[in-house]
Protein backbone atom coordinates (compact mmCIF):
# COMPACT_ATOMS: atom_id res chain seq x y z
CA UNK A 1 0.00 0.00 0.00
CA UNK A 2 1.35 3.45 -0.97
CA UNK A 3 2.26 6.00 1.70
CA UNK A 4 1.07 8.77 -0.61
CA UNK A 5 -2.42 10.22 -0.29
CA UNK A 6 -3.94 11.79 -3.37
CA UNK A 7 -6.70 14.36 -3.40
CA UNK A 8 -8.11 17.02 -5.70
CA UNK A 9 -8.30 20.74 -5.09
CA UNK A 10 -10.67 23.21 -6.67
CA UNK A 11 -9.10 26.61 -7.28
CA UNK A 12 -9.84 29.68 -9.36
CA UNK A 13 -8.09 29.66 -12.75
CA UNK A 14 -6.25 32.96 -12.18
CA UNK A 15 -4.96 31.79 -8.80
CA UNK A 16 -3.88 28.49 -10.31
CA UNK A 17 -2.05 30.28 -13.14
CA UNK A 18 -0.25 32.56 -10.69
CA UNK A 19 0.69 29.56 -8.57
CA UNK A 20 2.06 27.77 -11.63
CA UNK A 21 4.19 30.83 -12.43
CA UNK A 22 5.51 30.83 -8.87
CA UNK A 23 6.26 27.10 -9.05
CA UNK A 24 8.21 27.62 -12.26
CA UNK A 25 10.16 30.62 -10.93
CA UNK A 26 11.16 28.72 -7.77
CA UNK A 27 12.18 25.62 -9.70
CA UNK A 28 9.72 23.11 -8.27
CA UNK A 29 9.33 19.95 -10.33
CA UNK A 30 5.54 20.01 -9.99
CA UNK A 31 2.57 21.33 -8.02
CA UNK A 32 2.74 18.49 -5.51
CA UNK A 33 6.26 19.43 -4.43
CA UNK A 34 5.25 23.08 -4.05
CA UNK A 35 2.15 22.21 -2.02
CA UNK A 36 4.14 19.85 0.24
CA UNK A 37 6.58 22.69 0.87
CA UNK A 38 3.75 25.10 1.75
CA UNK A 39 2.25 22.55 4.15
CA UNK A 40 5.60 21.97 5.84
CA UNK A 41 6.08 25.72 6.21
CA UNK A 42 2.71 26.00 7.97
CA UNK A 43 3.60 23.10 10.27
CA UNK A 44 6.93 24.72 11.18
CA UNK A 45 5.13 27.98 11.99
CA UNK A 46 2.76 26.05 14.27
CA UNK A 47 5.74 24.48 16.07
CA UNK A 48 7.10 27.96 16.70
CA UNK A 49 3.73 29.28 17.89
CA UNK A 50 3.45 26.45 20.40
CA UNK A 51 6.72 27.68 21.86
CA UNK A 52 7.67 24.52 23.72
CA UNK A 53 8.78 22.32 20.79
CA UNK A 54 12.51 21.92 20.26
CA UNK A 55 13.19 23.87 17.11
CA UNK A 56 16.16 25.25 15.22
CA UNK A 57 16.91 28.83 14.30
CA UNK A 58 19.58 30.94 12.71
CA UNK A 59 20.30 34.39 14.11
CA UNK A 60 22.16 36.78 11.80
CA UNK A 61 23.77 39.89 13.19
CA UNK A 62 25.40 42.72 11.26
CA UNK A 63 27.55 45.07 13.28
CA UNK A 64 30.55 47.37 13.23
CA UNK A 65 33.33 45.63 15.15
CA UNK A 66 34.70 49.02 16.26
CA UNK A 67 31.66 49.47 18.52
CA UNK A 68 33.11 49.38 22.02
CA UNK A 69 32.65 46.03 23.82
CA UNK A 70 30.11 44.78 21.26
CA UNK A 71 32.05 41.70 20.09
CA UNK A 72 32.69 40.75 23.71
CA UNK A 73 29.01 41.15 24.65
CA UNK A 74 27.86 39.02 21.74
CA UNK A 75 30.39 36.30 22.55
CA UNK A 76 29.39 36.33 26.23
CA UNK A 77 25.71 36.01 25.31
CA UNK A 78 26.52 32.93 23.26
CA UNK A 79 28.58 31.43 26.07
CA UNK A 80 25.80 32.18 28.55
CA UNK A 81 23.55 30.08 26.29
CA UNK A 82 26.08 27.36 25.38
CA UNK A 83 23.36 24.73 25.73
CA UNK A 84 21.32 26.52 23.04
CA UNK A 85 24.09 27.69 20.71
CA UNK A 86 25.11 24.92 18.31
CA UNK A 87 27.54 26.85 16.17
CA UNK A 88 28.53 30.33 15.08
CA UNK A 89 30.32 31.80 12.11
CA UNK A 90 32.04 35.18 12.08
CA UNK A 91 32.55 36.85 8.70
CA UNK A 92 34.55 40.03 8.03
CA UNK A 93 32.51 41.83 5.36
CA UNK A 94 34.84 44.81 5.02
CA UNK A 95 37.21 46.87 7.16
CA UNK A 96 34.50 47.63 9.72
CA UNK A 97 31.42 45.45 9.26
CA UNK A 98 31.06 41.93 10.56
CA UNK A 99 28.38 39.32 10.07
CA UNK A 100 27.75 36.84 12.85
CA UNK A 101 25.66 33.77 12.02
CA UNK A 102 24.53 31.78 15.05
CA UNK A 103 22.77 28.42 14.82
CA UNK A 104 20.61 27.64 17.85
CA UNK A 105 18.47 24.70 18.97
CA UNK A 106 16.02 24.84 21.88
CA UNK A 107 12.33 25.33 22.56
CA UNK A 108 11.02 28.13 20.34
CA UNK A 109 10.39 30.52 23.24
CA UNK A 110 14.00 30.15 24.41
CA UNK A 111 15.31 30.83 20.92
CA UNK A 112 13.12 33.92 20.53
CA UNK A 113 14.35 35.37 23.82
CA UNK A 114 18.00 34.78 22.94
CA UNK A 115 17.54 36.18 19.42
CA UNK A 116 15.80 39.29 20.79
CA UNK A 117 18.62 39.79 23.29
CA UNK A 118 21.32 39.44 20.63
CA UNK A 119 19.54 41.59 18.03
CA UNK A 120 18.73 44.20 20.66
CA UNK A 121 22.33 44.53 21.80
CA UNK A 122 23.45 48.13 21.47
CA UNK A 123 25.53 48.51 18.31
CA UNK A 124 23.93 45.75 16.25
CA UNK A 125 22.99 47.40 12.96
CA UNK A 126 20.66 44.66 11.77
CA UNK A 127 19.60 41.28 13.02
CA UNK A 128 17.18 38.62 11.97
CA UNK A 129 15.93 35.31 13.28
CA UNK A 130 15.12 32.64 10.70
CA UNK A 131 13.24 29.72 12.14
CA UNK A 132 12.87 26.13 11.07
CA UNK A 133 11.91 22.81 12.56
CA UNK A 134 13.95 20.29 14.46
CA UNK A 135 12.78 17.99 11.67
CA UNK A 136 11.34 15.16 13.72
CA UNK A 137 7.71 15.81 12.81
CA UNK A 138 8.22 16.66 9.13
CA UNK A 139 8.05 13.98 6.46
Amino acid sequence: MSKLVRYGVSIERTLSERFDQLIKSKGYANRSEAIRDLIRNCLVEEEWKAGNEVTVGVVTLLYDHRQRELSRKLTHSQHDHHDTTISSLHVHLDSFNCLEVIVVRAPANTIRKLADRLIGTKGVKHGKLVMTSGGRKLA
